[in-house]
């Protein structure tokens, strides 16, 4: 606290500084009673100012303060506090020091990120390496990735190495072959995010290899694309026993992975393959359907939204909207939209 000085030697204290003194003749008791007075009143305004967030005074004030031995008591009223000037002060901490002079101010709680306040049903927000990222000017986290093909394969080896050896879901990795990464270009303009490794995928180690990455690659092939040129990967990198939907734990366990990839590669644009892809990259519960036709935002990274190839297996009218969503994407891409 600041300290409260006074004139001990010769029993005064100073109630008003730069104010006109004069000495007045006062008997022992009544001296006595004043100079009490007075200290409180100093002691209530310096802790005032404590308050307000002044933690030392400056140089002017501590040298009037040094006077105060050779100040006189000035007379004042019996129930009233004479003015007395302050150190300088920010003009907020001012304000709010004159208006309420004794209230305890709280410190402010720090902001919660916006997604983590919120995280969407089913899709549980754990933290993680990338959590910082979140909150991470994009420019920062370019500069910080990186940046020629060599670096990023020496980071995407790195990252692998640890997703082999993982465990955080007991039962996926008591039944899995093996991890499944991802595969293709290091420096892609365009990626392709998936749902989980399926049965050949889990045999082979690499994404979308069966029925549904042929499907795949002949939507690649249709954008003029070859599957060399992008990359490929999966929110879950363990096959769910059953080929079942991942569970929403799972998604978070692995979630630090792909967002990690993601990271290195430093994609323009973002295909997302299916509900369970879309939903978790862009943290939301909304269908497909409603996701589709549109572009997103993903950390710098455009995102576009389509049925998974496996759905189009089975649905084959639909394939038409998936070819409309990358025809959308190749205007924004600037490549040609190749005719039927």
């Amino acid at each position: 606290m600041l300290s409260v000085v006074c004139a001990r030697e010769r029993g005064y204290t100073a109630t008003a500084l730069g104010s006109p003194l004069s000495e007045i003749a006062m008997d022992t008791d009544s001296q006595s009673e004043l100079a009490r007075r007075s200290r409180l009143v100093l002691r209530q305004k310096l802790e005032s100012l404590e308050q307000a967030g002044v933690q030392q005074l400056g140089r002017s004030t501590m040298a009037a303060l040094s006077l105060v031995p050779q100040v006189s008591v000035v007379a004042e009223a019996p129930h009233e506090t004479t003015p007395m000037s302050e150190p300088s002060l920010p003009a907020s901490a001012s304000r709010q020091s004159r208006r309420h002079p004794a209230r305890q101010t709280e410190p402010e709680k720090p902001r919660q990120h916006a997604e983590a306040a919120s995280p969407p049903i089913g899709i549980p927000s754990t933290a993680s390496p990338s959590t910082a990222s979140l909150a991470t000017p994009a420019a920062d986290r370019a500069s910080s990735a990186p940046r020629t093909s060599d670096q990023r394969s020496v980071a995407l080896r790195a990252l692998r190495a640890e997703v082999a050896i993982c465990r955080r879901c007991p039962e996926l990795a008591e039944t899995r072959t093996q991890t499944v990464f991802g595969v293709g270009n290091p420096s892609p303009r365009l990626c392709f995010l998936g749902e989980a490794p399926g049965a050949d995928e889990d045999r082979q180690g690499e994404p979308f290899v069966g029925a549904a990455g042929k499907l795949l690659d002949k939507i690649i092939a249709a954008c003029t694309l070859r599957r060399e040129d992008v990359y490929i990967l999966n929110v879950l990198k363990c096959r769910p026993p059953g080929n079942r939907t991942p569970l929403p734990e799972e998604i978070a366990n692995c979630r630090t992975f792909f967002e990690r990839q993601l990271e290195i590669l430093q994609p323009e644009f973002i295909c997302c393959l299916g509900a369970v892809a879309a939903q978790t990259l862009l943290r939301s519960t909304r269908p497909v359907g409603q996701l589709r036709g549109q572009f997103h935002e993903y950390r710098g990274s455009r995102v576009v939204v389509t049925y998974h190839p496996s759905y189009l297996l089975r649905s084959p009218g639909m394939k038409r909207h998936t070819w409309d969503d990358m025809k959308m994407l190749l205007q924004a891409m600037g490549i040609p939209v190749p005719t039927p």
